[in-house]
């Protein structure tokens, strides 16, 4: 099947790239949205427009669509995108990264559903360290880009997400019931080599940005 993905760069949008295209379908195209709302409901923020040097990376045409990220009707927004991809690339269906959200995947299946589209979940209701185990069993190297939980501090922004990273996120689980794969927010990710890469990214510059307490923000510059 030829598909299109909505792509942030992180590591479920990845990860889901590269199931889909194990199952042998076809990746015509990777749709990211560029929200200019940080608080958007459904869209990744943080070091989004480095998407363009994944898309190179994986020799993977990228259209990038903006929205304002007004609640519901950045789902309009979305939905153009997906339109826009539909007529260009000829897809019959969307691939998304959605593991646990409801409110994300209900969204984007009625909009596939309008639009005649399959809607394919390859991470839905996985075990969030089964997740996470993927990433590092497919040798994927993922840096954490946002943080917004309590207990995580400055010093979680720039780890890998690797064994030890597992281990500490399950125990936090335990303790204050942080999602281990980032479910509810408490961090965001960055996706620097994947099976998928024909050449692995380097961070050559980052800056990293307070809002709020236990929250921060890390914006790559990626070659």
């Amino acid at each position: 099947m030829k598909l299109g993905v909505l792509f942030s760069g992180g590591k479920d949008s990845t990860l889901a790239t590269y199931l889909t295209k194990e199952k042998g379908h076809e990746i015509a195209c990777l749709i990211t949205i560029f929200s200019k709302n940080k608080e958007s409901y459904m869209f990744h923020i943080p070091s989004i427009s480095k998407t363009k040097h994944q898309a190179e990376a994986m020799d993977i045409p990228l259209m990038v669509h903006e929205t304002e990220g007004e609640k519901e009707e950045e789902l309009t927004d979305l939905e153009e995108a997906i339109k826009e991809a539909r007529e260009k690339f000829n897809i019959q269906g969307i691939v998304t990264g959605a593991v646990a959200s409801v409110y994300q995947a209900s969204r984007i299946q009625k909009i596939c559903d309008e639009l005649d589209l399959e809607c394919i979940n390859p991470l839905w209701e996985k075990p969030q360290v089964e997740v996470l185990n993927e990433l590092i069993k497919n040798n994927f190297e993922v840096i954490v880009i946002g943080i917004s939980a309590y207990p995580l501090e400055k010093e979680w922004i720039g780890r890998k997400i690797d064994e030890n990273f597992v281990k500490e996120i399950k125990e936090l689980n335990d303790k204050y019931k942080i999602n281990p794969a980032g479910e509810g927010g408490e961090f965001e990710s960055f996706v620097l080599n994947c099976p998928l890469f024909k050449k692995g990214l380097e961070v050559k510059s980052y800056e990293d940005f307070p809002e709020g307490k236990n929250s921060w923000r890390r914006e790559i510059e990626v070659e």
